[in-house]
């Protein structure tokens, strides 16, 4: 065990946050901690650093275990260049590669007796190396470098000049190369991109020690994590497997406890209904019997109403009036900024009812596709063209469409006049806004709450076309679950993007993944993307490498100089062939392989036969032996292979 919860309290300003939190780490164990938005997540990990002191309870650290920690936002400030930055967590195999170079210098000019000291100094110094696998520090350092998103050609770039989501990068990264016995991460992945996220998971799946993560991001969890710790209503839960474990598992004791709960409420309104008719008969006896009841009643051990109970938020999409089957069509679209080109001659269809994601890294030009959609940039070059009936709802995720003045009963009754205050008030009611709470500003919500107004918004305007720009940020687990089920639901045309690969998984049929300035189609959700993208990309590469620029056109249909869905599919039709006709040539090759090796064993087997029957082998018994002997290997292996060839010849 690296590390023990036991019993942990703690309150801000009598208000309890954490009530008895249990859990332990084991070696190896992948963690994940989860719950709302304010449930005490990153306190708890604060409380297990020691930043902060528990009210009661009890945090145990093995003896000779390290832990590191990278807290939310923490940055790292240094005039170190990148590289520099990270190197210097690798201080000790310099100091010991340095000490190998003063040996080896010493022993050029040493005499005998220094000789054999220095010999044996040497030694030890470059198996201490070898065993640390210092010759491999300096290309570990750049694989971290280059696994959370950074280019060679930014290494000698100073920690100073950086953003600060590039500086918690670097001291993610340093904190991996220190390689503590249990590595605790708050929202690891706020900062990176896909290809970072992906990075990360395959680094952590693998890595020595225990893991102990706080993220929103699902998919990240369902990866990484074989542990569950839940923080809900102050008190812990542990669960076993992985996230998506952890959902069924949750959905199934959250409607059991709601159920419950329910129940209960339903018996303790009928006695207090009984109580109160017997009392009303005024006799004696009937008012002794109410007295029994009542009595019984104050036992009753009062169950508390379930938090996150999914029917909390209130969340339907629907179109007022269905669009025509052609949505949108985009041709030979192309966008810079500056000397930046974000793409060019991309174009796809969208028709309705489908839900299409578009992915790609940071900065490759997602959100400008949206934005040009919308007319809220003007092309360089290109046709966006909607089809009939085309009613357009639009979420950005820096909520532009809110007005940060207006409190959110006139960010609602503004843009909808003809609703009645009652309805207002309902509408915000259903997203979590109550009382005095829809006079507040929008300027003085969070993120989380803001997202909260923007679907209302969303669903008040009964359009059949939403597109969406990251509509999972700062949406707790919950929200987004209850955002998943409302778009499954719905049955206008969804076009997004997200980094949100949970979200995408369950919520995409069509995937637009962009990527070296080309839009690729997949026709499929995450998964299906995942399966199928390295063949894709050296698709590309290779008509990219093979095609002379006369021969890239672009295509109605297409992306880029790869035509998208009809073209994508033809693609995936001969990589199929390719693939099959590779896999019938291998099956060839071991039949014929194997057909060689029996006729091999066979006739050597003829020949021990004639030997053994031969005047000088028969009389001699170590031969005979070790012919027999020979024989029986052969018979062996000669029944394993008919057994593979009858299976290679059906």
């Amino acid at each position: 065990m690296i590390l023990s919860v036991s019993n942990i309290d703690k309150s801000f300003n009598e208000v309890p946050i954490l009530k008895n939190i249990s859990f332990h780490i084991e070696d190896y164990d992948k963690a994940a901690i989860v719950g709302i938005n304010g449930a005490g997540k990153t306190t708890l990990l604060r409380i297990i650093m020691g930043e902060l002191s528990a009210d009661n309870g009890i945090v145990t650290v093995s003896r000779d275990k390290t832990i590191g920690y990278l807290a939310q936002q923490e940055a790292v400030s240094s005039e170190n260049t990148i590289y520099n930055e990270l190197l210097s967590v690798k201080q000790d195999m310099i100091d010991l590669e340095q000490k190998i170079r003063s040996v080896e210098l010493q022993m050029k000019n040493a005499s005998d007796d220094a000789l054999q000291r220095l010999m044996k100094s040497y030694a030890d110094l470059t198996h201490a190396f070898e065993s640390a696998n210092g010759y491999a520090y300096q290309s570990e350092v750049i694989g971290v470098l280059k696994g959370l998103g950074f280019e060679e050609s930014e290494f000698k770039r100073s920690v100073s000049t950086l953003s600060g989501g590039q500086k918690t990068r670097v001291a993610l990264g340093k904190l991996l190369l220190l390689k503590p016995d249990l590595i605790i991460l708050d929202e690891p992945t706020n900062h990176l991109d896909m290809s970072s996220i992906t990075w990360l998971e395959t680094y952590l799946r693998s890595y020595k020690g225990a893991v102990i993560i706080v993220s929103h991001d699902r998919y990240f969890l369902d990866r990484i994590a074989n542990k569950v710790i839940e923080i809900d209503n102050t008190k812990s839960t542990v669960f076993t497997g992985n996230y998506s474990d952890y959902a069924a598992k949750k959905e199934i004791l959250r409607t059991a406890a709601y159920n419950a709960y329910m129940k209960q409420q339903q018996e303790i309104r009928h006695q207090e209904d009984v109580i109160e008719k017997l009392k009303s008969f005024n006799r004696e006896k009937s008012i002794k019997r109410a007295e029994s009841r009542e009595k019984m009643l104050d036992k009753i051990e009062v169950l508390e109403k379930p938090s996150e109970v999914r029917a909390d938020m209130h969340l339907k999409l629907e179109p007022k009036y269905a669009s025509g089957n052609d949505v949108l069509h985009v041709e030979d679209l192309s966008k810079s900024f500056g000397s930046l080109t974000l793409f060019e001659h991309l174009g796809f269809d969208i028709k309705k009812g489908e839900h299409v994601a578009i992915i790609g890294d940071n900065g490759t030009g997602k959100t400008t596709i949206l934005k040009l959609i919308n007319e809220l940039l003007v092309p360089d070059t290109g046709l966006i063209r909607l089809g009939t009936n085309v009613a357009i709802g639009y979420y950005d995720q820096e909520h532009h469409v809110l007005h940060m003045d207006k409190t959110l009963f006139e960010e609602i009754s503004d843009d909808y006049p003809t609703l009645t205050n009652t309805e207002i008030r309902n509408t915000l009611a259903a997203f979590l806004f109550t009382g005095e709470d829809v006079f507040k500003q929008i300027k003085a919500l969070s993120g989380g709450e803001r997202g909260r107004v923007s679907l209302a918004k969303l669903m008040l305007s009964e359009a059949n076309f939403l597109i969406l720009d990251e509509p999972t940020n700062h949406l707790d687990m919950m929200s987004k679950e209850i955002l998943e089920d409302a778009i499954n639901a719905y049955t206008g045309t969804v076009l997004y993007v997200s980094h949100d690969r949970y979200f995408i998984n369950r919520t995409a049929s069509r995937i637009l993944d962009l990527n070296r300035k080309v839009l690729t189609n997949y026709l499929g959700n995450y998964e299906y993307y995942l399966e199928k993208k390295d063949e894709q990309l050296a698709l590309i590469d290779h008509l990219h490498k093979n095609a002379s620029s006369a021969d890239i056109q672009p295509s109605d249909n297409g992306a880029g100089s790869v035509p998208e869905a009809a073209a994508a599919d033809a693609k995936s039709d001969w990589l199929a062939r390719k693939e099959q006709q590779a896999a019938q040539r291998k099956k060839e090759n071991e039949l014929k392989k194997c057909e060689n090796r029996i006729e091999q064993l066979e006739t050597r087997n003829q020949e021990i036969d004639s030997l053994m029957a031969s005047p000088e082998i028969c009389t001699n018994v170590a031969k005979l032996q070790e012919l027999s002997k020979e024989k029986a290997s052969n018979a062996t292996e000669l029944t394993d292979l008919y057994e593979k060839w009858e299976l290679l010849s059906e």
